[in-house]
């Protein structure tokens, strides 16, 4: 026979006064509590045994939950640290895994990052042998100078310095979990990158590229080029022009919602407005007149996600300096920029959020060539 325990209505009122007297409130989750006067969360969570209570210092419901994820990931962290480091000894590898979990964890950092940020962990396991089984203690200064001047002369300035980057942010680890002074790392000096040389197709050599690509013969020919004009009329990058529908073109304002994307490498998740030029006018009518009218809203406007084999075999053909993707969203700043539109507007065209410093220092030299053909325009005197 089953053994119940009845709860009477005076012992709940009693649990339920106990609790309006108590400062704290719970709330519908766990470790986490409100202050009940000032109406401020705080975080009540047990970490290795011991137990944490920290103000959260918001009064929002949603805030403080974010905020409670993060403490207590940090303090995990710092746990984890503190175990390794408690024995006075902390290898390479148990610093870099702590790495690789935190960037795991991070929120903050794109997908692409991520995976970036990995691979120059991989660089540095496969070109500094036994590296992870190393007491990050006895790796020196000149450990690192050599590792680094090997490693230079098979990788590019901007690889180099990246994977210098990984290399200080995993010895911190060590150095803040105490298990060494000072980051042996910081003795490596970076490498000066060189900004890119922009050669790009005038304006008859990109029509031709395009009509070679078109007339190729290939199942996939008119999609390679209809994305090939759409990348270079947009400035989209490859991975938002995958994602633009019929829907998002409007034709009576004359303009595209172009809706980026981090985990597929596109920056925000925002939407930018980016303009019909005449050029991306007359294709965009043309794709529309080709399909069911009932199909264009929801189908992608291109039918094809990448034509960089296309775009190869027509520089080829054409005798043309190979360009790439990213090099089409060049080109179309390039042209506005030669067109008189002020750099500001063409960063905005293009999704940036600095307010057009990275566009500056792309294109500044086309703004000071245009500045100074216009130059020779302005006279005082009568011709």
């Amino acid at each position: 026979m089953t053994n119940l325990i009845l709860i009477s209505d005076t012992e709940c009122m009693r649990e339920s006064k106990r609790e309006q007297k108590s400062p704290w409130a719970k709330t519908p989750v766990a470790n986490l509590l409100r202050y009940r006067s000032s109406g401020v969360y705080f975080a009540r969570v047990r970490v290795a045994g011991k137990l944490i209570r920290q103000s959260l210092k918001t009064n929002v419901f949603s805030v403080a939950k974010i905020r409670l994820a993060d403490l207590t990931q940090e303090q995990r962290k710092a746990a984890e640290v503190g175990k390794l480091s408690a024995s006075g000894k902390m290898l390479f590898g148990d610093a870099r895994r702590i790495y690789e979990e935190r960037l795991k964890n991070n929120q903050r950092l794109k997908a692409t990052a991520k995976q970036y940020r990995i691979r120059t962990i991989r660089d540095l396991e496969k070109t500094w042998s036994g590296l992870n089984a190393t007491d990050v203690r006895k790796i020196s200064e000149r450990d690192c100078l050599e590792w680094a001047a090997k490693y230079a002369e098979k990788y590019s300035p901007t690889v180099y310095n990246n994977t210098v980057g990984t290399l200080r942010h995993i010895l911190e680890i060590g150095i803040r979990a105490g298990a060494r002074y000072g980051n042996p790392a910081s003795a490596i000096p970076k490498l000066k990158v060189r900004q890119k040389v922009l050669k790009l197709p005038e304006q008859k050599q990109f029509l031709h590229m395009v009509e070679a690509i078109r007339s190729a013969g290939g199942a996939f020919s008119k999609g390679c080029a209809d994305l090939t004009e759409f990348l270079a009329y947009s400035g989209c990058r490859k991975g938002e022009a995958a994602r633009v529908h019929g829907r998002d073109c409007d034709f009576k304002k004359g303009e595209i919602a172009v809706h980026g994307d981090p985990a597929t490498g596109t920056k925000n998740w925002e939407v930018r407005r980016v303009p019909m030029i005449p050029d991306m006018l007359r294709l965009l009518e043309r794709i529309r007149s080709e399909r069911r009218e009932d199909e264009w809203a929801n189908a992608t406007v291109m039918e094809v996600r990448e034509c960089q084999k296309a775009i190869d075999s027509a520089c080829r053909k054409l005798g043309l300096t190979r360009i790439t993707h990213h090099d089409l969203r060049h080109l179309f700043a390039t042209r506005c920029i030669e067109s008189g539109v002020d750099i500001p507007t063409v960063s905005r065209w293009l999704g940036h959020k600095d307010g057009g410093a990275l566009a500056m220092r792309t294109y500044g030299h086309l703004r000071d060539q245009h500045s100074a053909a216009m130059a020779q325009k302005v006279s005082f005197t009568e011709s």
